[in-house]
């Protein structure tokens, strides 16, 4: 087993700000807008900008001339193409997801080779409060064991296999400048580097399963109704084991300055899961947030950084809490 780390700094909140990158409806191509209108069958009269998330585009709440209402995102392919595919994947991924899985269904989509847009029912709920309610928090952790159950085996998606989004130790020590941003950054998890290399080579056997993951389980990508937690944004689903979702949305937890090992230790996806490979995951989870935050380019969109560098903290946090706990015990 390897050494302990050592305590991170104390984790800041998730920004309230949501992306700068957001376009308003009004800021869409003519074309691209209609062809919203095409999939929907009808005139858009309002259009609301939805904050929480941090891809740049559109993400917009649509009312219709005839009443009916709508949710849309939609991004310029050209000028960002990692969201122009993220966009395209999840096309692929939300209209294969089995029906009782609690995302928005997809109405239709429209890509033109440039733009891309999707178009999804409405879903009337509201984001979990940050930081974290204990009731909503239940709530949602209750979700993600239903959702585990529905997609285990994971439903055939027809698409390549995702690669997810964990682990970064490795890129990040070979990059100076990433490892001079990390030390000023979070310069205890620099000095445990060796430590999280030594966890992230279990990553791959930690990842084994046959659950399709949402991949990207933070508190902006779920919507709470009267009845349900509804998961939206699945351009990053993969396939792996049944708690990686558990594990990732946990981390979010230790942000709101809640510990969240009372939660795992009870949680029923856990039951059974070997310590060490909770603990790969929770690093690999810090390394990829750290890594992206760490490697940003300068134009990079500061809210976004300053999202990936808190969340990874908290990983990081939760990590030491779970080691110095399973050191006093032994």
């Amino acid at each position: 087993m390897p050494e302990d780390p050592a305590s991170p700094s104390t984790p800041s909140t998730i920004p309230s700000q949501t992306g700068t990158r957001r376009i308003p409806w009004s800021g869409l191509p003519q074309s691209v807008s209609t062809g919203i209108e095409n999939v929907l069958g009808g005139t858009v009269t309002s259009a609301v900008s939805q904050g929480g998330g941090f891809s740049d585009g559109l993400a917009v709440r649509l009312q219709l001339a005839d009443g009916r209402r709508a949710f849309a995102k939609a991004v310029d392919a050209a000028t960002a193409p990692a969201v122009g595919a993220f966009h395209r994947r999840e096309i692929a991924v939300a209209g294969r997801l089995p029906s009782g899985v609690p995302a928005p269904r997809l109405l239709g989509s429209f890509d033109d080779g440039d733009w891309v847009a999707l178009v999804f029912e409405e879903i009337e709920g509201t984001l979990p409060v940050q930081p974290w309610r204990e009731d909503e928090l239940e709530r949602v952790l209750d979700a993600v064991t239903d959702v585990a159950d529905r997609l285990t085996p994971a439903p055939e998606l027809g698409l390549s296999e995702a690669a997810p989004r964990l682990g970064g130790w490795g890129r990040l020590s070979q990059q100076p400048g990433g490892m001079a941003k990390l030390s000023a950054s979070a310069p205890r998890a620099a000095r445990d580097l060796e430590f999280h290399l030594t966890l992230e080579s279990q990553l791959d056997e930690a990842i084994a399963g046959e659950t399709l993951s949402h991949g990207d389980l933070y508190p902006f990508n779920i919507l709470l109704t009267k009845d349900r937690a509804v998961l939206v944004d699945w351009p990053h689903a993969w396939t792996g084991p049944r708690h990686a979702d558990l594990v990732m949305l946990l981390g979010s937890v230790a942000l709101s300055g809640i510990d969240p090992e009372p939660f795992a230790a009870r949680h029923p996806l856990l039951t059974g899961v070997e310590p060490e490979a909770v603990d790969v995951l929770i690093s690999a989870q810090a390394g990829f947030l750290l890594a992206a935050a760490c490697s940003a380019e300068s134009t990079a969109d500061q809210p976004l950084v300053d999202m990936m560098t808190g969340l990874g903290l908290a990983s990081l946090d939760w990590l030491f809490t779970r080691r110095r706990a399973a050191r006093r015990s032994v």
